[in-house]
């Protein structure tokens, strides 16, 4: 009998295949349970009264807050992020901010009033000090690091929300993650911020102040509603009143100030959002501009708050009717109802074109002398062998008339005396000897050995040793 067909074995199976799959992803479960499960090891009673010790300014908190903030200005002075990065870990600020996210997490009215009571002191602290510190004309310079703390982005959201997330989960273990809550200080820098607004308010400048305390507020903020949403997730005890519609205002109280903040923070988030956005697709857009119309952009102004593009060229212009094209092209970008501005100017162009004229000919005419040095060295290096080779000639000349003069005083036999140069050859080598031809007179004693020394003076007196003497 077949079995294979039979449709209680296909049952079977079916049912064998199912529980094989419930059991597969039952252990998947299990495992990413275990692994990300953060309420296991929760100390809630521990947690909350760590963050209420860290809540007030005392008399060592408050020092060591002023003399954080002196170091961190100094190292925003100095543009060192080392001594700014030792300031943050030393700084109590964080204490406050925590409390708020606790104190409302947990419906606890009065850590909230005393948490928002200790932040504004300790934010008050801070300005004074660093403002004291950058009102001294020395330290008045807006180094990088300044600068760096004015324009706060979306990132800033997305570094605050973690870094509060990481650091209520840290807080919130049985064995308190020390590092953790360490490199949580130099992550969501509170100190830096504080410490450029004090440079504002110490300099008039209210756009660094504005944007610093905008900075310190979204980090402030981020970090409050992370600790909010973990401590609700960990489900925190309640504090529990007596007084029933005590308990209720302040529930009602609490859950505004959640929303309030949780709404706050998204309008916060989706304005750092649509202007990072805006920065971006500007920064594309000029950089096509430049590519395609190849004008010289030296410098960019972004306006998110105007929807404007200002563009500053030098050199190669952009035409009018060009403009008018890119200015069409914007929505195309994502640049809707923005401004495209161009600031060139005509005469600096054609001053430029001049100049590049200028600068052409130039060139050219450098190359030109390079090109007659050129010539003029061969000129020089042809002169200089043409002489070497006639001074070899004068050299080789032999001066006859005074030579057979000289020759007629020495040797009165000598009747007659001729020169020449014999050319011969070994068919390997050519070879240009001076030849002397010699006729004496016939009466004349010891002639062999007169004509012997007339040759040794002839080679002592030509300097050659190649010297012949013929005689007849």
């Amino acid at each position: 009998m077949n079995t294979e067909n039979n449709p209680e074995n296909l049952d079977v199976t079916k049912q064998g295949l199912k529980e094989d799959i419930t059991g597969v992803l039952k252990g998947i479960k299990a495992f990413l349970s275990e692994l990300l499960d953060i309420r296991e090891g929760t100390d809630h009673k521990e947690t909350i009264q760590k963050i209420k010790d860290g809540i007030p300014v005392k008399s060592h908190t408050a020092w060591i807050l002023i003399f954080s903030i002196l170091i961190a200005s100094i190292g925003l002075n100095t543009s060192s992020p080392a001594v700014v990065i030792g300031a943050m870990l030393i700084s109590p600020l964080m204490g406050p901010i925590l409390g708020v996210g606790l104190s409302i997490g947990i419906n606890d009215i009065d850590t909230l009033k005393r948490s928002m009571v200790n932040l504004g002191v300790m934010v008050g602290l801070s300005l004074i000090s660093s403002f004291l510190f950058f009102s001294i004309p020395l330290f008045q310079e807006a180094t990088p690091e300044i600068l760096a703390r004015t324009q706060p982005d979306v990132r800033d959201v997305l570094i605050a929300i973690a870094g509060g997330l990481a650091l209520i989960v840290a807080l919130s273990r049985h064995r308190e993650l020390t590092n953790t809550i360490a490199g949580i200080a130099i992550a969501t820098a509170l100190m830096p911020p504080l410490c450029t607004a004090g440079f504002g308010l110490a300099t008039w400048n209210w756009k660094f102040f504005a944007g610093a305390m905008f900075l310190f507020t979204i980090n402030a903020i981020f970090i409050a509603l992370a600790t909010f949403v973990i401590v609700k997730f960990l489900k925190f005890p309640m504090v529990r009143y007596i007084d029933s519609l005590k308990r209720k205002r302040v529930a009602q109280f609490a859950s505004l100030i959640a929303l309030l903040i949780l709404s706050f923070s998204i309008y916060l988030f989706y304005g750092l959002f649509r202007k990072n956005q805006f920065y971006q697709r500007a920064q594309e857009f000029t950089e096509i501009i430049k590519e395609k119309t190849g004008a010289g952009i030296i410098n960019t102004e972004y306006n998110f708050e105007r929807r404007k593009i200002k563009l500053v060229v030098l050199g190669k212009n952009i035409k009018s009717n060009e403009l008018a094209i890119w200015t069409e092209k914007l929505p195309q970008y994502g640049l809707e109802n923005t401004l495209l501005e161009i600031q060139q100017d005509d005469e600096t162009s054609k001053l430029l074109e001049e100049i590049n004229t200028i600068k052409s000919s130039y060139v050219k005419n450098q190359e030109l002398i390079a090109s007659k040095e050129e010539r003029l060295l061969e000129k020089d290096n042809k002169i200089r062998e043409l002489t070497e080779n006639l001074d070899k000639l004068e050299r080789q000349q032999i001066p006859f008339v005074k030579l057979s003069q000289e020759a007629k005083i020495n040797y009165d036999g000598l009747k007659e005396i001729s020169f020449s140069n014999v050319i011969k050859t070994n068919f390997t080598r050519i070879d240009t000897i001076p030849v002397f031809h010699l006729q004496w007179q016939d009466s004349i004693p010891n002639r062999l050995l007169q004509e012997q020394q007339l040759k040794k003076w002839l080679q002592m007196r030509l300097e050659l040793d190649t010297l012949q003497v013929w005689s007849n």
